[in-house]
């Protein structure tokens, strides 16, 4: 009774496919990472401060990287009881996510790999875990 789970994600949303006993689950997690959002107070792209300009870049990089951090957890939180695991997608999101992994010495050993993937349909999703578990087992 092996669990086995797929992982498809970008940066907008991650779409979490278990497989276990011949059935598969699909679990949807949002992102909420927000990439062209105004700041609250913010007038110009630009403020004038003495003879420098300061610009909003850094509040809004901090909150975006406050924002992926939290993605991440909630999708670590969803895989910590599987046996194994493989991540796929288009973005660099998956890289990122690797990388939190690689961190956690729990994780480390069950992620069989990373791959290259582009936008696939939900039934496409588990088609290529059902698939990528298929060859493992031969």
């Amino acid at each position: 009774m092996k669990k086995n789970i797929g992982i498809w994600l970008d940066f907008k949303q991650a779409f979490i496919i278990t497989l276990k006993n011949e059935e598969h689950s699909i679990k949807q997690v949002e992102s909420n990472i927000e990439f062209r959002e105004r700041v609250e107070g913010e007038t110009k792209k630009y403020g004038r401060f003495g003879g420098q300009f300061i610009t909003y870049e850094k509040q809004r990089e901090n909150k975006r990287l406050l924002q992926t951090n939290e993605f991440i957890k909630q999708i670590l939180k969803e895989i910590e009881t599987c046996d194994s695991f493989v991540i796929f997608g288009p973005s660099k999101m998956k890289k990122i996510l690797n990388k939190e992994i690689k961190n956690n010495m729990l994780l480390t050993n069950k992620l069989q790999g990373v791959f290259k993937a582009s936008q696939l349909t939900e039934n496409q999703m588990v088609a290529w875990v059902k698939d990528y578990y298929n060859i493992l087992k031969k």
